[in-house]
């Protein structure tokens, strides 16, 4: 099941996605009557077509998204980084998320922004040391995102302003809930030229392993996002350019970028 949250005129709803593939003109919305997260999969039975509604980001958390650094090798490798020994973990605001084709905003005090493609886990409740072997059972599902980074704050920090800023965190377009996150392909493009090919088999460490340790630093809420890292091939983007990044099951987010 692939779950949407679309706009309605001027009111967020949500919606399963009806259609195969990764082309949402040719997708139709079977509308819930609320919150999946709280409620449930509820159909009203209104089905609405593409051009009936505008896709939105899938989740905006309630609280924070929970980033994950160096958890591809030839990503290290590529910065010149070293492996971390435990994850590397990060926030960035629930304000930096935007949805699909929500421009991403160059930040003013960055000349090197790049993209990163990554596979997302939303969490589905509240919790708190979840063990590994139970880890899946908080997941609602998957989405896609892009970890926007301005690179050139340097390789510690200051953190809130490589992560946190505002468009910095494309998600989208859907919640995919039953595809299985250990060897998905995940490719990004830039204005149409593929600069990322890479699979979740290749995390340094899994999601289960992922969602494990981050709940023993943080108590997760539901809607809370677990980003999981990028494969290599990560680059700098300009204004004008449009990123993709599709992730197999899932979908493709693109996003246009801008400065002001």
């Amino acid at each position: 099941m692939r779950i949407a949250r679309v706009a309605v005129g001027d009111d967020p709803r949500y919606a399963v996605v009806q259609g195969e593939g990764n082309d949402p003109e040719q997708w139709q919305f079977a509308m819930l009557a609320g919150d999946p997260l709280y409620g449930g999969v509820e159909p009203t039975g209104q089905v609405l077509p593409a051009d009936g509604v505008r896709l939105l980001a899938p989740v905006i958390p309630r609280s924070k998204v929970v980033g994950v650094g160096r958890n591809y090798a030839e990503h290290a490798a590529e910065l010149g980084n070293e492996v971390p020994e435990r994850p590397l973990v990060f926030l960035k605001p629930n304000t930096s998320v935007i949805g699909p084709d929500d421009p991403i905003v160059l930040p003013s005090y960055s000349d090197d922004v790049h993209f990163e493609g990554e596979l997302a886990v939303v969490v589905s409740r509240l919790c708190k040391d979840v063990p590994v072997a139970r880890a899946l059972d908080v997941v609602l599902g998957y989405t896609v995102a892009n970890d926007v980074t301005a690179r050139d704050q340097g390789a510690t920090g200051p953190w809130a302003l490589k992560k946190g800023f505002d468009s910095s965190c494309p998600l989208g377009p859907v919640i995919a809930t039953d595809v299985d996150p250990g060897d998905l392909r995940i490719r990004t493009w830039v204005d149409g030229e593929l600069r990322q090919d890479g699979s979740t088999a290749q995390m340094l460490v899994g999601v289960s392993e992922l969602i494990a340790y981050v709940s023993s630093i943080f108590t997760l809420l539901p809607g809370d996002v677990i980003l999981t890292g990028t494969p290599a091939g990560v680059g700098r983007i300009d204004a004008g350019q449009r990123v993709e990044v599709e992730i197999e099951g899932i979908g493709r987010l693109g996003n246009p970028v801008l400065r002001r």
